[in-house]
């Protein structure tokens, strides 16, 4: 007889004869649809021969006392010749387990039995020996059967049945039970990780429990596993996760499943504890970890004081590095154990102190360095990579960057397959008996041999042989550029900022290059990862095809509403900007406003690529008034237009003119005041500042070219790059104001972490009248102060000021330095610390640490009660009598703000919005715009960037 079994969980499958809703034997189900979630069938049933007539339907009376899988045997209308073989009598599809019917369409099953064309048919006289043919057919059946993965328990068991005149009949019968289904699944006790983030992990790992999928123990093992991994990380190392199926209905076989989870404790480092380390200290090693490592004062930001296991080799290799950037090649981290200090009183922490072996070995100098496996690029071009000498002290660092220069040199020759791996040799170490170096043998994994005889001491101290093994591998070349998802930007925008070319040789660095440069457009999101894909071409030897896939960001914005801000006030504007017009890269805008203290009109557009070259054409139109707090009204009209041309990579060179007709009006009376006493110029400088003699208004006509180096790789949000600014502006042919200006500024910005990076600026301005021009008027003198320079004070705060009224008159040069901290919190929300500072300087007054208090004090008058309220005479007040400048103290020069922003990006704005807390250590001799002495502590809010 016979038999096979399979058992997926626990239990079996059995045999059932041809039930009614399984139809005739001699009848083939077309293909069943798969239920949900199931693999696709892995057979092909044969295909039945013709069914024979059909006689009039006529159920054959029951073989008395006889069943199979539950059920009466039907007696056979007809009897196969008296001397026949054993021959096929029923294949039977049995469910007595579930109650004798399938939750899975019985078609599904039969369409994977492949016996059932296969079985005799007494009525037609047809009958089918049972012979290796037919077991070889039922084994094919099974697989099918197994397959499936619909099944918990399968077997197949072949019985006897004897017909009345002596044949054998064999009884196929297919005993099957299904597997349970899952109606619910839920995630008991999850507190500190969410269920969708649960899910979003699991969709990464590609691990899935769906609603009304078949029931997978291996499945929830592994997604149990998963959920302990993430309680993990974030330091829950003794979480529990326990999962629980229960039955919904035995009929549908539906199950609920539930991890049933214990967060327990959370693990906290208190303090880590290397052992075994003489060299490096506890604390220098400590900071180089990432992920476990002691806490510190800036612990709510690097997340330092959690245990998180999984992390720990990460960091055991940072501790490594470092050692061997010191020259301890063959220094070792081992496993760390965890020593419970005590449990919080709540049991919701748990601290422990971190214990960690290190094995540091000797500290090598370098022997010989030699080069091995290069043919393109000969041996005295790779030396120079290398930046390691004969007999100075072992840097793996300098050994990573050279592999890294060399790689940069191999990609730019298209052998972008290059690799290299450094080599040592220990040719001073001590030796053993058997020639293998003792330090060798004692970083082996194992016990070491025992020596057979005394150690051989080296006469020399430690040196590391190295020998640069490369891998060139082939030169390829570009096949197809492609481009993707661009739905708006034309083509030939992207492919001018690119600098690979088809038929071009594959040069990484031009690609490298090439994706800077489109990040920098701000037209896409940026350009990482796998957006960067490139493969060989298939069936060509040596062609790469390179495919570049976009994501479209909005750069077109209609912005129409009100708002309030320092700078305008209240304000409502109606403006349309693009820096991608029509797709083309074109930048348009038109915009306007209409406020309390700002009113702007402007038209403005520049084509970054004038006729197909690489030229920039620019020209703007406006109208603006902009009134300055408690200071004065300016009002301006007039255009700009600039030409650029490329002046190597990311760096530009333009020229620009403007003309523009400004007027000063609405002066506070204060101003007034200081120019004039009892109807007499008092101050002739600060009147024609003011443009009082010169009824209001000047003419501004200037030139002037600048230079621009931009490697920052976004607009929006930067993390890595640098800028250099230089520009120059000469005032004079066709106005009636003659200056000359200048400005530098350079701005650097490094990746610190995965999630911060440091920006840094500094800028120097000048500027100085020449020839008729006595004195530049004050809306082209220099002041600081804003969120876009130090932000703490109000804006144009910070500058020399006129001691009889208070106000600040502005200077003829400024320092300005810049400072940020940049934390990604999460999606488009940054933190930023910062901290700015910054002094302006008129003609004969020179960049310092200090700078003089000073009162204005009347000969024969009033004194001043102290520093503080003596500086600024009262207003109304006027008197015949001299004055004089006395010098009371000193204060701190530079003016200095620090604190904290929170930055995110406004989609609709195009520019991050920003929260801004600052506080002001520095500011002595400054006023805010209501003339008060500026507060330690402010907070405002902006938009756009300082820097």
């Amino acid at each position: 007889m016979l038999k096979f079994r399979a058992l997926l969980v626990a239990g079996a499958l059995t045999a059932f004869p041809l039930p009614a809703w399984a139809g005739s034997p001699a009848q083939t189900p077309a293909p069943p649809a798969a239920p949900a979630q199931t693999p696709a069938p892995t057979a092909t049933a044969a295909q039945s021969p013709a069914a024979p007539a059909r006689q009039p339907a006529r159920q054959p009376a029951a073989v008395a006392g006889q069943t199979v899988c539950g059920l009466p045997i039907p007696a056979p209308s007809r009897l196969p010749p008296a001397d026949s073989k054993p021959v096929v009598f029923l294949v039977v599809p049995c469910f007595q387990k579930q109650g004798g019917s399938p939750v899975v369409e019985a078609q599904t099953y039969l369409y994977y039995i492949e016996m059932k064309n296969n079985v005799s048919v007494p009525s037609a006289n047809r009958w089918v020996p049972y012979d290796e043919k037919s077991e070889q057919t039922v084994l094919g059946d099974f697989k099918r059967l197994w397959a499936t993965n619909f099944l918990d328990d399968l077997a197949i068991d072949v019985q006897d049945y004897k017909f009345s005149n002596g044949v054998v009949g064999k009884m196929i019968v297919y005993d099957m039970e299904e597997r349970q289904r899952v109606k619910i699944v839920d995630y008991v006790g999850s507190k500190k990780v969410e269920q969708s983030k649960i899910e979003e992990e699991l969709k990464k790992k590609d691990l899935r429990i769906a609603l009304d999928s078949f029931l997978d123990q291996g499945v929830i093992r592994k997604v149990a596993g998963v959920v302990r991994e993430m309680y993990a990380e974030k330091g829950y190392e003794y979480a529990q996760v326990k999962p629980e199926v229960k039955s919904v209905s035995a009929a549908s076989k539906t199950v609920n499943v539930s991890f049933n989870i214990t967060e327990g404790p959370k693990v906290k480092i208190r303090a880590v504890d290397f052992q075994g380390n003489k060299a490096i200290g506890d604390g220098k090693l400590n900071r180089k970890m990432k992920e476990n490592k002691a806490p510190g004062l800036f612990k709510f930001i690097t997340g330092a004081g959690t245990f998180k296991e999984a992390k720990f080799e990460e960091d055991a290799d940072l501790v490594v590095q470092y050692y061997r950037e010191q020259g301890y090649v063959k220094a070792q981290v081992g496993q760390p154990e965890l020593k419970i200090l005590e449990d919080s009183k709540d049991g919701k922490s748990r601290f422990v102190q971190l214990q960690i072996p290190v094995t540091e070995g000797p500290r090598y100098r370098i022997g010989e360095v030699s080069f091995s496996g290069n043919t393109v690029v000969k041996t005295e071009g790779l030396r120079p990579l290398f930046k390691v000498e004969k007999s100075e002290w072992f840097n793996e660092k300098k050994i990573r960057k050279g592999f890294e220069k060399a790689r940069e040199l191999y990609g730019s020759a298209g052998y972008f397959e290059f690799t290299g791996v450094p080599e040592y040799a220990f040719p001073n170490d001590p030796k053993g008996p058997n020639g293998v170096a003792a330090a060798d043998a004692d970083a082996a994994a194992g016990p070491p041999p025992p020596a057979a005889g005394p150690m051989v001491k080296a006469s020399t101290e430690p040196v590391v042989d190295i020998t640069m093994r490369l891998e060139e591998g082939k030169q390829y070349f570009v096949n197809r550029i492609i481009f993707l998802g661009n739905t708006t930007t034309r083509d030939n925008v992207i492919r001018r900022e690119v600098r690979l070319f088809e038929e071009g040789v594959f040069n990484t660095e031009a690609l490298k290059y090439s994706v800077r440069r489109l990040n920098q457009l701000g037209y896409f999101k940026p350009l990482e990862g796998e957006a960067i894909d490139v493969q060989k071409t298939p069936n060509v030897e040596g062609r790469v095809d390179v495919r570049l896939k976009f994501e479209e960001q909005n750069r077109n914005q209609i912005t129409f509403g009100a708002g309030v801000s320092q700078y305008e006030g209240f304000f409502g504007q109606l403006a349309f900007q693009t820096s991608n017009f029509l797709g083309r890269g074109e930048t348009f805008s038109v915009s306007a406003q209409q406020g309390n203290r700002a009113k702007n009109y402007q038209v403005g557009f520049t084509e970054p690529f004038l006729f197909d070259r690489p030229i920039t054409a620019g020209i703007d139109v406006f109208n603006q008034e902009i009134q300055y707090y408690n200071q004065f009204t300016q009002v301006s009209s007039g255009m700009n237009t600039v030409w650029g041309f490329p002046a190597g990579a990311f760096s530009r060179i333009f020229l620009s003119y403007s003309y523009q007709r400004v007027e000063v009006k609405n002066l506070n009376p204060l101003y007034l005041q200081a120019a004039t006493a009892g109807g007499a110029v008092n101050n002739p400088f600060l009147t024609d500042s003011l443009l009082l003699s010169s009824g209001g208004q000047r003419r501004i006509s200037k030139v002037g070219p600048s230079f621009l180096f931009n490697t920052i790789d976004n607009p929006i949000f930067p993390t890595t790059g640098r800028k250099l600014s230089l520009s120059m502006d000469v005032a004079g042919l066709g106005g009636n104001s003659k200056f000359y200006s200048g400005k530098s500024e350079a701005i650097i910005y490094a990746v610190h972490t995965r999630k911060t990076s440091i920006g840094l600026r500094a800028a120097f301005e000048f500027i100085n009248p020449y020839g008729s021009t006595k004195n530049l008027p004050i809306f082209e003198k220099l002041f600081l102060g804003g969120e876009y320079s130090i932000r703490g004070f109000d804006i144009r705060s910070v500058g020399p000021r006129d001691l009889a009224s208070g106000l600040v008159i502005g200077g003829n040069k400024s320092l300005l330095v810049n400072a940020e901290y940049l934390i990604s919190i999460a999606g488009p929300v940054r933190l930023v610390l910062f901290a700015d500072a910054g002094q302006v300087r008129d003609n004969g007054q020179k960049f310092g640490w200090k700078e003089p208090v000073q009162v204005l004090t009347r000969v024969n008058g009033l004194s001043a009660a102290d520093a503080a309220t003596g500086l600024y005479g009262v207003g109304g007040f006027n008197s015949d009598l001299p004055t004089r400048i006395d010098t009371v103290g000193q204060t701190t020069a530079f003016k200095t703000s620090t604190g904290a922003e929170i930055r995110f990006f406004m989609p609709v704005l195009n520019v991050p919005f920003r929260l801004i807390f600052a506080m002001n250590p520095s500011r002595g001799n400054v006023l805010d715009n209501n003339l008060q002495p500026e507060k330690r502590f402010k907070f405002r809010f902006a938009v756009g960037t300082t820097f």
